[in-house]
């Protein structure tokens, strides 16, 4: 794991025991700090469940941190998924005079300790996770070592340290962003920025605000690489630009035209940009034009995000199951020519607006699931409708239907909730019902 000596005699509290909590709480603790933690999940809150036995439990104390006295702690490490704009913790930790920060600050304050290596911090409302993977595929081609981290995979202070000369990849929200305080990426990457999470912010200004202090974290000389495709991305851009970094500005502009062909896992407009992107963060860090074309054509995807299933009798098998809400299917609707989709389940909204643009491209609609009626009643004076009510109908029905060079889509639209137990089980069983195909 990923410790620091800097945190040997210290005491911190760690508030939330899921997966980048325990880590901490193990990191912590392998460094020598003392730890108060908690979670109101009592099942976490089990030492058998939450940290791998054999730390010395004297440094591990469980306490309510709302009751605990924080006086004197070196930090309260929340996990992300805190809504700090509404938990006690806040003030708690405000009137005791502690900085709140996260397990990404823990990584920033233990970079000095790890062998040489630099930092690709990546946000954005949209594509992050794509183009984190994707940069961390390529680097990998491209035979440097690489973490991934973050917002995906694995915890980064759970993981090894790499060697000298590797790379750390980092996915990160805005949530981690708001919970670091020194984390200087030598490549920061802002993808997009739309209205999201704003239960969270004081308004979309401060949603903006948050995405955009990964820039002002970084020195000079560090690159700054924002896509500026939508005006609050722009004005990251002109901030960075305005601070005396316009040397360090790379700005990916939306509607360039490429070749895709070559990059089956990165099809539409939005993964042109992600590709971008990511071409654009590993020439800053030097990787020749040969391997990031060859990590193009390799990279595999995402499981559920526009994922290649099957190939059968010319017709392409999609699984785009983490498409749970209008705007995230509407990109998987712009990148095939010929769509047989499938949609719905546990509806967020009552229209499909936001994929109105796709419409076009759509041979036939597959219902399911709780939605099936009303998105059938939205949809079918636009397209022919089959109402199939479950995902392994709907599969059936479409692969009936489709011809070669077509393709079969499931991208819901929806929450999963009514008929699975999460997205991942949702392409799951998309997965085994074109398996189950004669």
């Amino acid at each position: 794991m990923i410790v620091s000596a800097a945190w040997r005699g210290k005491r911190f509290a760690v508030l939330g025991l899921a997966r980048s909590g325990a880590a901490s709480v193990r990191a912590l603790v392998a460094g020598g700090a003392q730890v108060v933690a908690w979670d109101s999940d009592a099942a976490k809150r089990d030492p058998r469940e939450s940290w791998q036995p054999g730390f010395e439990t004297a440094d591990i104390r469980l306490a309510d941190l709302l009751e605990a006295d924080l006086t004197g702690f070196a930090g309260v490490v929340v996990s992300p998924g805190v809504p700090l704009n509404t938990h006690p913790i806040a003030a708690k930790a405000r009137d005791a005079g502690v900085p709140i920060i996260g397990d990404i600050e823990l990584f920033a304050q233990a970079r000095g300790e790890l062998p040489a290596h630099k930092v690709i911090g990546i946000t954005g409302t949209n594509g992050k996770s794509t183009t984190t993977a994707l940069i961390h595929h390529i680097l990998e081609s491209a035979g440097i070592p690489a973490r991934l981290g973050g917002n995906i995979g694995l915890p980064i202070l759970g993981q090894e340290p790499l060697p000298e000369g590797g790379v750390y990849v980092l996915e990160l929200s805005s949530y981690q962003i708001d919970l670091t305080r020194s984390l200087d990426c030598e490549v920061a990457v802002l993808l997009n920025i739309t209205p999201d999470h704003l239960d969270r912010y004081d308004g979309f200004d401060a949603y903006a605000a948050s995405k955009a202090r990964l820039f002002a974290m970084q020195s000079r000389g560090h690159a700054a690489i924002i896509g500026i495709g939508d005006e609050a991305s722009q004005g990251v851009a002109k901030q960075v630009a305005r601070s005396g970094r316009a040397e360090d500005l790379t700005k990916i502009a939306p509607g360039f035209c490429m070749d895709q062909s070559r990059w089956p896992a990165l099809q539409g407009p939005h993964n042109a940009q992600n590709a971008l992107a990511a071409i654009a963060a590993c020439e800053a860090l030097g990787v020749d034009q040969a391997s990031i074309d060859r990590g193009l054509e390799s990279f595999p995807g995402l499981p559920h995000r526009m994922e290649r299933v099957a190939t059968r009798n010319g017709v392409l098998f999609v699984n785009d199951s983490k498409a749970t809400n209008a705007e995230s299917t509407a990109p998987a609707l712009a990148a095939y020519p010929r769509i047989h989709w499938i949609l719905g389940g546990k509806a967020k909204t009552a229209d499909l607006d936001a994929c109105r643009s796709g419409f076009p491209h759509i041979v036939r609609a597959y219902t399911i699931g709780e939605a099936t009626e009303m998105f059938a009643e939205i949809l079918m004076d636009e397209m022919p409708v089959e109402r199939s009510g479950t995902l392994a109908e709907a599969v059936r029905a479409a692969a009936a239907n489709a011809v070669a060079g077509e393709t079969v889509l499931l991208s819901p639209a929806c929450a999963s909730f009514d008929q699975f137990r999460d997205y991942e089980d949702r392409g799951d069983q998309f997965r085994a019902a074109v398996e189950a195909l004669a």
